[in-house]
């Protein structure tokens, strides 16, 4: 019997180890996938160890043998845009075709919810999905979820856009997409990796920021939340909230059809922090580090909500620059470009002549990233809601982040962003305020306004300003000697200057006065 069994376990290893030795490619190397053009594009995948692997494309061939554990990876060389091409892999006695492959820009797309808010959802939906006739735009969703340790694969499809299929598509990404196809005329690969109500630092590697001090804090007070968690405390909570769920649920088929389909939320059983989602780098090991590799043009983000309310949004322009230099150490690429969407207006319009909250200091934070080189931001304080977080024009927020890419990585002739603060002096009671990308700056219906200024009290008036060239000119009879001008400082702000692409300014503060966000 003993023998039977180990026979059998002997038998069972052998076909899983043949199972698990086949040719193996990542969910991104399949059916009208987008590659890289004008570079070396890396493929890889798995195979049995030592087992030669053969790739084909076009008149290219290379070979390569699987290490000791099995993996394999090829360098193919640069192909311009074009196609359709098809690949073959041959290996393990198989050989995996694929088809319909395109040469052109691939952008990785990630972020939270605006992000992953689809074009169904956007703007004028039904006739954006009318006129989606683009058989050459192409996006690939990473359909697998977080996880606690960094994963080498993941779930996902590329999807050729079309009127049938583009609602499902992120619409920033898309509309940033539509735009480059538009103006390059080349196939682009647009890789959609991300989810709804996420933290910056759920994107990032764990080593990445915990080499960093200034986040430290934020690490800590994840760590202390887990410690705290009371797991048999949260199961009597849960459990008793789904009693009261559930008598609620009964007691509405008690009373009518219409009380029968209210069904109140069902409650969920809390989970430890550091399962979350949300938790440190959780995010990156399932979502990004599968992705790792291959080969992009650049990327594109949009997020910070979620950063905005928890006590630490004076931190996002540390997090933000620690998220991109991670991202570029993984890929080996270099510097290579990265966009973002700055946050948009929200919230109550401003009252005060300046209102300093979370929501603020993270879009600060994303205005002091550019500092990091070959960076860009869409600012979209025109464009947002007041009301709702998820604001429905992301073709205004796709036109700009696809403006920067155009100027700053295609170097076509275009304004790559909206006015960005530069430098500032003090003139007597004037402040002489100067910017970049600041051709054609002008103030909207004539009338320039959102700024506010203060002397060493800190405490804001409105000003009057002037525009003279590429500098604005702010003073008030009320400071007579001025330390600080802000503009546009509130989570829905008053605004007013705009350059020639008919972009607005970012907002902005000429001090560097300790803030905090609610």
């Amino acid at each position: 019997m003993s023998r039977l069994l180990s026979l059998c376990l002997l038998s069972t290893a052998f076909l899983f180890s043949q199972a698990a030795a086949d040719l193996k490619l990542p969910a991104m190397f399949s059916d009208s996938m987008v590659l890289q053009r004008d570079q070396p594009v890396k493929v890889w995948g798995w195979a049995t160890p030592n087992q030669q692997v053969a790739l084909a494309i076009e008149e290219q061939k290379k070979t390569v043998n699987a290490d000791a554990d099995g993996r394999w990876s090829v360098q193919l060389d640069a192909m311009p845009a074009g196609g359709p091409h098809i690949l073959t892999i041959t290996g393990d006695g198989k050989t995996v075709t694929l088809k319909g492959i395109l040469i052109g820009e691939v952008w990785l797309c990630s972020g939270q919810s605006n992000m992953a808010m689809t074009v169904s959802r956007s703007k004028n939906a039904d006739a954006v999905a009318a006129s989606a006739k683009h058989p050459e735009i192409r996006m690939f969703k990473v359909g697998s979820g977080h996880s606690l340790e960094p994963q080498e694969t993941c779930s996902g499809t590329w999807t050729t856009c079309s009127p049938e299929t583009v609602g499902g598509f992120s619409a920033t990404a898309y509309f940033f997409g539509r735009r480059l196809h538009k103006e390059l005329n080349v196939p682009i690969g647009l890789i959609n990796s991300s989810v709804g109500g996420t933290s910056v630092e759920s994107w990032t590697s764990m080593p990445a920021q915990s080499a960093v001090a200034s986040i430290k804090p934020r690490l800590d007070a994840w760590k202390a939340d887990d410690a705290a968690f009371d797991e048999v405390g949260a199961k009597a909570q849960y459990e008793k909230a789904l009693a009261a769920w559930k008598e609620k649920v009964a007691a509405n088929k008690a009373a009518d059809k219409a009380a029968a389909k209210r069904v109140p939320k069902k409650p969920q059983l809390a989970s430890r922090p550091r399962n979350d989602r949300n938790y440190p780098a959780n995010l990156f090991n399932g979502k990004i580090s599968p992705l790792v590799g291959y080969t992009i043009k650049g990327a594109i983000w949009y997020q910070g909500e979620n950063s905005s309310g928890r006590g630490f949004s004076h931190l996002y322009g540390d997090q933000l620059a620690t998220l991109i230099n991670d991202w570029r150490d993984h890929w080996a690429q270099g510097n290579f470009p990265f966009g973002w969407v700055q946050l948009p207006n929200f919230r109550a319009p401003q009252t005060q002549p300046a209102e300093t909250d979370g929501w603020v200091l993270v879009q600060e934070g994303m205005l002091k990233t550019l500092a990091l080189p070959h960076t860009g931001m869409a600012v979209t304080i025109d464009v947002g809601e007041a009301k709702d977080i998820h604001p429905k024009d992301k073709q205004s927020v796709g036109h700009r982040m696809a403006q920067w890419a155009l100027a700053d990585v295609y170097q076509q002739d275009v304004i790559a962003m909206g006015p960005i603060y530069s430098s500032s002096k003090i003139d007597g009671q004037e402040v002489i305020i100067e910017f970049k990308y600041s051709t054609g700056l002008h103030a909207k219906d004539n009338e320039l306004k959102g700024f506010a200024i203060a002397g060493a009290d800190k405490k804001f008036v409105r000003a009057t300003g002037r525009i003279d060239g590429n500098r604005v000119i702010v003073s008030s009879p009320l400071v007579s000697q001025p330390a600080s001008v802000r503009y546009a400082w509130a989570a829905n702000p008053v605004i007013s200057l705009y350059n020639a692409a008919e972009i607005p300014a970012s907002p902005f503060r000429t001090d560097n006065w300790e803030e905090r966000g609610r």
